[in-house]
């Protein structure tokens, strides 16, 4: 069975984790559920992206002493004339005291396959 390749950005939802994701994908990038059959590509290949255009890791802590913090982590990507086409909050959560969180963004790009 060859993998199918449509049209670049071409999206769907994955049946595991509802996340939206390339229809191009093997295996999804938010929960890492195979979702097809893909004899030509090991499980390393599958999720590995040709590039990384961006990496960022971050973290923060609620000091001793201080009250209870609440933090959301909001992703914003804008276009090459600077409107902003996607925005989403992640995840929002709270830190006691000494808790502390690390956020890592991360953002992988992959070249087209060939169709075989």
């Amino acid at each position: 069975m060859n993998a199918r390749v449509g049209a670049a950005g071409k999206t769907r939802t994955c049946p595991h984790c509802k996340s939206t994701i390339l229809e191009s994908a093997s295996v999804c990038p938010g929960c890492h559920h195979h979702l097809r059959f893909d004899r030509n590509a090991n499980v390393e290949s599958r999720a590995q992206p040709t590039f990384s255009a961006l990496r960022v890791e971050g973290d923060f802590k609620n000091p001793e002493g201080a009250d209870a913090w609440e933090y959301s982590v909001v992703v914003s990507i804008r276009n090459d004339r600077g409107e902003e086409v996607a925005r989403k909050v992640i995840g929002v959560g709270a830190l006691d005291p000494r808790e502390s969180r690390t956020v890592t963004l991360s953002v992988d790009v992959f070249a087209p396959r060939a169709p075989k």
